[in-house]
C-alpha cells in the first residue's frame, strides 16, 4: 500500500494487488472527489465541474471511465458528471428516488456494479437527502474494504438533515430520523476496518463538527463520532444533530437545481468570461448592468487602493463558499478586478459553484485602473498590539466578524458580533460616531466584511492586522474560555 500528499489539497491514493483507490481533495470547498480503478476500468464518484483531469487519469494509465456515480444531488458546488458522461460515454448512477432531468441509471438498494475485479454496491443511504446513497468497495477477494459515504457519513459528524426538506416535504426533524436509521442499518453494521471516504472534511458547510482528516474508519468513527453513540436513542440523535444548525448559504438550492437539470460546459463558461475591458469600458460596463465588482487579490493589496464599492473575496483564501454565501445569486452578472495570470483559475473556482456570468475582467487590473485618474477607495489597518493600547476609550468600538460559535467560545471583552454569513443583519452594530475596529480569525474575512460596510456607506472602519490570532497575543481582556460544542 501507498499514500502520497500531493499539491494544495490532498491526493490520497491506495494500491492493491488488483485496485487502486484516490482521493481527490479540493481544500477550497474542503470537497473529496474518488477515482477508483481495477483492471483497466475506472469509476469517479462525485467530480467537480472541470472533469479534464479525471479522463486524463484514467488515459494515462490505460484505463476507460467505466462508471460516474453520484452520491446525491450536491448543494455545496456543481458537479461534473453531466460533462463527464458526454465526454466518455460513462453512465451516471444515483441512488433511489433521485429524479435528474437528464439520462441516468437509478440504482437500487444493494444494487452491484462490477468494476475489474472489484465490486461497488450501492447502499441507500437517506437522510441528508432523500436519494442520498453510499457506495461501498468489495475486493477481488470479497472483503468490504472501503465506503464513500457522500455526505451521509463525515469524519466527526454526519450531513445536515435540512437541505432537502422543502424538496421532500419533510421537516428536518423528520429527515434526521430517517438519517439516524441509515446510519444503524447501513453504516454501523459494517465491520470497523472498512476505510470511510468522506464527501466533504472540515471548512464544509454541509455538516457542523467535521474533523480535519480525510480518511478515517468505520471502528474509529462508531468510537469516537457524537452521532454513532451505541446508545444513543432516535429522540436523542435528531435533537442533536439539529441542533445549532444556522442557515444554509442561499445559493445552495441553486446549485442542486443545475446538478438536476444540467448546466453550461466549463469552457464555455471560461470563453464568456475572456472578454478585457478597458476602465472606462469596465466602469460603463459596471453601471450599466449592475454587475458585482469582484475583486480577487491579496487582502494586503486590496486595502491599498480599491475600485469603490467593490466586493474583496480574495482568490488565496476561501473563495468560492465565501462567493456563493455573499453573492447568493448564481445568475448575478459579475466583472473581475484579477491579478496577471489567475483569470482562469478565478473563473473555474466561480464555475465550481455555480456562477457562470463572468462578463469580463479589468484589463491591466487594479494599476490600470488607477493609472486612469478614475476614483480609488482604501481604508487602514491597526496591529492588535497598537488596538490593545487604545481598548476602552470612548471612540473605540471592536466588532468580531467571526461565526457565533468562534465568538461564543472566546473574544474580546465588550466586543461586539458581526458574523460575515449574515452582515447586512448586522449593519446597526457598527458605531457611526465611534471608529469600529473589524476583525475575524487571522485576516481574510474581516477585509471581506469591511468592503462590503464600505459599499453600504459604512466608513468609520479600521482593519485589525492578523485577526484574533494576534489578539490572543497582545494585551487584551477575552472572556473566558468555553469549549465548542457541535454546533
Amino acid at each position: 500500500m501507498s499514500r502520497k500528499v500531493e499539491g494544495k489539497g490532498l491526493n490520497f491514493e491506495v494500491r492493491f494487488k488488483r485496485m487502486k483507490v484516490e482521493q481527490l481533495y479540493t481544500g477550497c470547498l474542503a470537497q473529496g472527489a474518488y477515482y477508483i480503478e481495477s483492471n483497466g476500468e475506472a469509476a469517479i464518484i462525485d467530480p467537480l465541474r472541470t472533469v479534464d483531469g479525471y479522463i486524463k487519469m484514467a488515459a494515462d494509465r490505460g484505463a476507460k471511465i467505466k462508471y460516474i456515480f453520484e452520491t446525491h444531488f450536491h448543494a455545496d458546488f456543481v458537479s461534473g458528471h453531466v460533462t463527464l458522461a458526454k465526454a466518455t460515454g460513462a453512465p451516471i448512477v444515483y441512488g433511489p428516488t433521485a429524479n435528474p432531468q437528464f439520462d441516468c441509471v437509478i440504482g437500487e438498494d444493494n444494487q452491484e456494479f462490477k468494476l475489474g475485479d472489484v465490486t461497488i454496491k450501492l447502499l441507500h443511504t437517506p437522510g441528508h437527502t432523500m436519494e442520498s446513497s453510499s457506495y461501498l468497495l468489495i475486493d477481488e477477494n470479497g472483503k468490504e474494504h472501503s465506503l464513500f459515504s457522500g455526505d451521509t457519513l463525515f469524519l466527526g459528524d454526519v450531513g445536515r438533515p435540512d437541505l432537502a426538506q422543502k424538496a421532500a416535504s419533510m421537516t428536518q426533524e423528520e429527515l434526521a430520523g430517517i438519517l439516524y436509521e441509515s446510519l444503524r442499518n447501513k453504516v454501523m453494521t459494517l465491520a470497523d476496518d472498512v476505510i470511510v471516504y468522506p464527501g466533504h472534511g472540515a471548512g464544509s458547510a454541509c455538516g457542523k463538527n467535521m474533523s480535519s482528516e480525510t480518511v478515517g474508519s468505520i471502528g474509529h468513527e462508531k468510537a469516537t463520532n457524537y452521532a454513532l453513540r451505541a446508545d444513543m436513542s432516535k429522540e436523542e440523535f435528531v435533537k442533536e444533530v439539529t441542533d445549532g444548525l444556522m442557515a444554509p448559504p442561499a445559493y445552495f438550492p441553486l446549485n442542486v437545481k443545475m446538478n438536476k437539470e444540467g448546466y453550461d460546459h466549463f469552457d464555455e463558461v471560461l470563453n464568456r468570461s475572456n472578454k478585457g475591458l478597458s476602465p472606462q469600458a469596465f466602469d460603463a460596463a459596471a453601471n450599466e448592468t449592475s454587475a458585482v465588482v469582484l475583486d480577487t487579490r491579496h487582502q494586503t493589496e486590496f486595502s491599498k487602493g480599491f475600485i469603490p464599492k467593490s466586493t474583496f473575496i480574495g482568490i488565496d483564501g476561501g473563495f468560492a463558499p465565501w462567493v456563493g454565501a455573499l453573492i447568493k445569486d448564481v445568475e448575478q452578472p459579475i466583472l473581475l478586478v484579477v491579478d496577471e495570470g489567475r483569470r482562469e483559475e478565478v473563473v473555474t473556482r466561480l464555475a465550481r459553484v455555480g456562477f457562470d456570468n463572468v462578463l469580463g475582467y479589468l484589463e491591466g487590473g487594479f494599476e490600470a485602473w488607477k493609472a486612469s485618474g478614475k476614483e480609488v477607495d482604501s481604508f487602514e489597518s491597526i496591529s492588535a498590539e497598537d488596538l490593545a493600547k487604545i481598548q476602552g476609550n470612548e471612540d473605540v468600538k471592536i466588532c468580531d466578524v467571526r461565526k457565533p460559535g468562534e465568538y461564543a467560545a472566546e473574544h474580546i471583552d465588550g466586543a461586539c458580533t458581526a458574523p460575515l454569513d449574515d452582515l447586512n443583519n448586522y449593519l446597526e452594530k457598527f458605531d457611526p460616531n465611534k471608529t469600529n475596529y473589524v476583525h475575524c480569525l487571522g485576516g481574510y474575512r474581516s477585509v471581506i466584511a469591511i468592503s462590503i460596510l464600505k459599499a453600504r456607506g459604512i466608513h468609520n472602519v479600521v482593519d485589525v492586522l492578523g485577526g484574533f490570532k494576534a489578539i490572543e497575543k497582545a494585551d487584551f481582556k477575552l472572556t473566558d474560555f468555553v469549549c465548542p460544542t457541535t454546533s
